[in-house]
């Protein structure tokens, strides 16, 4: 697992990484425990807690101990289960609404500096004159060099009207320009779409978010409005960590038949064995009714492929596993990640909460999506020379305590520790440049518009093991995909 990077490529400005989870809220209303309490270990428990609280070398606070101690417990489930204290628990509210206050940019990393892939229009970097291009060195005065991305982009959010200065190194400037910006709330466009060359339009989801479906129902309306006769769509989701299910099940029932099942999950509570089809109550969450009612008969019928990586996850795999399973759409790529658990976010305070894997998800045909993620029926690379930084991503399989496959069919890990090969992918990363997706250069896309015509596809030379034919069902999952489900989960009881 040492030999993987964890991250490149894309980051909105104010995302927090990784959250590839499903989001429903629900009041702690948990089954009743089976067991009593296990009175030993929490005496013992309350016996390191009083230890601590006289032995150690400081004096800790209470709250810590206590806060610690319920943060330890949940993440040594699974990656994704997470204790959210009040900053954790703003940001994750932050994302799913796809607003959050900073400067707005989209950033990548590169020679150990941040750099400015684009700033979004209209937002505080955009009016001060951020370019594409622009390597951020200090922010405040301090360095950036050392600093993680993840560490970078918390530092350049904050408050509403807070001031950052930026220092940037641009090319063609002999002296580093300084730009002061005041932030402010950002909203994030989750959804891009353009025609590629005429008769081929390409539609980029980066992350689903609640507006999403809506925001995707007007720019296709408008993209056929002046381009009626598409004759091939790519959807594209590389990249794309996921992030609330309905956005999911709306994109993907905007191209499947009426009616047809999206996923289905199957957990130890009743209503987390639930089947999920293409219905206005399963994506819509808002009462002006069905935001996919107008949009055009064509693409239901336009042909499709879809790009995936292995940055695609939760929601993005559910969307490409959904389009595969009812043979809607080739999927074409790299093989996904592999997060198929659904997370549900139990509120514990007004503004703390646990987010608690629940449940696993499957395919309309019963795969399970957990730690194998979704195969490519064709193959393709990041470039025409290799996956490049693609190939050097970590996937659910690689993760420590990894929540497992319980068909036993999980992606291959890729553990070397050898520090030789983590030399040389470090060094493969230093010189590779992240892919602009969409663009003349983008050469996933290009394929993508060669099967459209007709023409030769590059495959990848990769072997990956296919996914066989989909397990028989148990009976438990006989009910979980045959119940047809009342409507979408709610997301708040309080």
């Amino acid at each position: 697992m040492g030999n993987k990077i964890k991250s490149f490529g894309l980051v909105g400005l104010g995302m927090v990484a990784g959250i590839a989870a499903s989001m429903q809220f629900s009041a702690i209303a948990q089954k009743p425990m089976g067991t009593p309490l296990p009175l030993e270990e929490l005496r013992q428990l309350s016996d390191v807690f009083g230890l601590i609280k006289t032995d150690y070398v400081e004096d800790v606070d209470d709250k810590k101990l206590v806060t610690d101690a319920i943060s330890g417990m949940v993440a040594s489930l699974d990656p994704h289960s997470v204790y959210l204290d009040k900053k954790a628990f703003r940001e994750m509210r932050e994302t799913m609404l796809g607003k959050f206050v900073g400067i707005g940019i989209e950033v990548g990393m590169e020679d150990g500096y941040v750099k400015v892939v684009s700033p979004i229009e209209d937002s505080p970097a955009f009016k001060a004159g951020i370019k594409a291009g622009d390597l951020i060195t200090r922010l405040d005065n301090e360095p950036i060099r050392g600093l993680s991305l993840d560490d970078a982009i918390k530092k350049m959010r904050g408050e509403p009207h807070s001031k950052i200065v930026l220092t940037l190194s641009r090319k063609g400037e002999d002296k580093p320009v300084i730009v002061p910006i005041v932030r402010e709330e950002i909203r994030v466009q989750s959804v891009k779409a353009k025609m590629v060359e005429p008769g081929y339009a390409w539609l980029r989801i980066a992350q689903f978010q609640e507006p999403t479906v809506d925001d995707m129902a007007r720019k296709l309306t408008a993209l056929y409005a002046s381009n009626p006769g598409i004759k091939g769509l790519v959807l594209d989701l590389r990249n794309d960590p996921g992030g609330v299910v309905p956005g999911a099940i709306g994109v993907s029932a905007a191209f499947l038949p009426k009616d047809s099942v999206v996923v289905s999950t199957n957990g130890q509570l009743p209503d987390s064995k639930m089947t999920y089809y293409g219905r206005p109550e399963f994506y819509s969450s808002r009462s002006h009714g069905d935001p996919l009612a107008k949009l055009p008969a064509a693409l239901k019928t336009v042909p499709m492929v879809v790009l995936v990586n292995s940055g695609s996850a939760s929601a993005s795999e559910i969307v490409a596993g959904a389009l595969q399973d009812h043979k809607r759409a080739i999927i074409m790529g790299s093989q996904t990640f592999g997060k198929g658990s659904v997370q549900t976010l139990r509120q514990l305070t007004a503004d703390t909460a646990v987010k608690l894997t629940t449940a696993r998800y499957y395919t309309p045909q019963g795969r399970s999506i957990q730690a194998r993620g979704i195969v490519p029926d064709m193959l393709v690379d990041e470039t025409a020379d290799g996956e490049g930084l693609n190939g050097l991503r970590l996937r659910e399989a690689d993760l420590a305590h990894h929540l497992h496959n319980k068909d036993g069919d999980e992606a291959p890990s890729a553990k070397v520790d050898e520090l030789e090969e983590e030399l040389r992918l470090a060094a493969l990363a230093k010189n590779q440049k992240p892919v602009e997706f969409g663009s003349k250069d983008d050469f996933q896309l290009a394929q993508a518009i060669n099967h459209f015509k007709g023409l030769p596809v590059k495959l990848s030379k990769t072997e990956v093991v296919r996914d066989f034919e989909a397990p028989a069902k148990s009976d438990k999952m006989d009910k979980v995909n045959d119940k047809p489900a009342a409507g979408k989960p709610e997301k708040s009881k309080k």
